[in-house]
């Protein structure tokens, strides 16, 4: 974040905001030229800033109406069985959020699901059988109030 000056937050924070917004609208905004905004962004990609591009889904529209936060505890807490489990977890396409954590569990997994049928399932035959779990309790979500994919970027002052 060192090399980063108010105009690359500022390119950033727009591009976060919607990554299909054209070169010239940048410019547009924050007052500068199309060469100098093409040049910044193609280097804040070279230097692994902009990791990639995506398109967001409406998970509810595409039917996946249950959201599902997992604590996971394993059996052993080595180097070994934390490669294993994440390598599991990683073929697991239902889990679309999986972080090693410190505390009273291992994991914490984010899940969609269609509904409380489909969780299950998936729960029985894919989650419960990795080997090392020894404890999952879910946690299903009653009311997203804030969700974003946006990092904060604070301009200097």
């Amino acid at each position: 974040m060192d090399n980063l000056d108010n105009t690359d937050r500022k390119i950033l924070t727009l591009l976060q905001q919607d990554a299909l917004m054209t070169i010239q609208e940048i410019g547009k905004r924050i007052n500068l030229s199309k060469t100098p905004i093409h040049e910044r962004i193609k280097r804040l990609e070279r230097e692994g800033v902009i990791d990639r591009y995506v398109t967001i889904l409406n998970r509810k529209k595409l039917g996946n109406l249950l959201m599902v936060y997992c604590q996971v505890t394993l059996d052993r807490q080595t180097r070994d069985a934390f490669a294993a489990f994440e390598a599991a977890i990683c073929e697991l396409p239902d889990v679309v959020e999986c972080n090693r954590v410190s505390g009273t569990f291992d994991y914490l997994l984010k899940i969609v699901s269609r509904n409380m049928e489909t969780y299950n399932r998936f729960y029985q035959e894919h989650l419960s059988v990795i080997a090392g779990t020894l404890h999952i309790s879910s946690f299903f979500v009653m009311a997203e109030v804030k969700n974003s994919t946006i990092v904060p970027l604070e301009l200097e002052k």
